[in-house]
């Protein structure tokens, strides 16, 4: 373990207005199937009833902030073994939620043997939310003197081991923040607990359309144009 429980301690009350990125393509798959609105509004009642239902924390919330704590998962995330509770990922811009969507997008589209000669096209909603609570900085001492272990592209573990001891320290953390492992110089926050979340009064959102090749993605917003070679 490359940190001392003691460290823990510098978790300190922070406020954060932070951008997720989350794939739009529900209601266009819907829409494929229904032959009125009627129908999909059916459809999308029928999905959403077989869904598991949020924890009562989030009761009452936007569903797109309390969407990713609805779900365990068997697979893992940088902060959370497979099985653990939901965690919620945002950034400080909407650069480094492109980079790291860029980099799913294609791990995905690489992983899968009947799309690497092809193209695929998704369409992303963007949005700000609002973190309020108590906070990790693992940009800040004594944590940034691991900045190589919090970065590791592939390894989690240290990050997984982490994340586990700060929910259970008490008080429990509700965020941690770090180095984005896919864009130099950027900033992401993962959010533990929904409670400490909300939608600020003027909401944010934008519409991104992202092209993924195996040689690279390119994402667009209005004059916005971001290229992420991988190849």
């Amino acid at each position: 373990m490359p940190w001392s429980r003691d460290w823990l301690a510098a978790a300190a009350p922070q406020r954060r207005d932070l951008w997720r990125g989350v794939e739009a393509q529900h209601r266009v798959a819907t829409m494929k199937l229904a032959d009125s609105l009627h129908d999909q509004e059916l459809l999308e009642q029928l999905l959403e009833a077989s869904k598991p239902k949020p924890p009562p924390e989030a009761a009452g919330m936007d569903y797109l902030l309390f969407t990713p704590f609805r779900y365990t998962s068997p697979w893992p995330s940088r902060f959370r073994r497979p099985g653990e509770p939901g965690a919620w990922y945002g950034a400080d811009d909407a650069a480094t939620v492109a980079a790291e969507i860029a980099y799913w997008r294609w791990r995905f589209f690489m992983d899968s043997d009947g799309l690497r000669e092809e193209q695929v096209l998704t369409e992303h909603t963007f949005f700000q939310a609002r973190f309020e609570g108590l906070e990790l900085d693992l940009t800040a001492a004594p944590w940034a003197a691991e900045r190589a272990t919090w970065r590791d592209p592939q390894n989690y573990a240290a990050c997984q081991e982490l994340a586990r001891a700060a929910r259970a320290v008490a008080p429990p953390v509700q965020a941690i923040r770090y180095e984005s492992a896919r864009r130099e110089g950027g900033w992401c926050e993962v959010v533990f607990d929904p409670r400490s979340l909300r939608r600020p009064r003027q909401h944010l959102q934008q519409t991104w359309t992202c092209k993924t090749t195996k040689q690279r993605v390119l994402l667009s917003h209005d004059t916005d144009r971001l290229q992420f070679d991988m190849a």
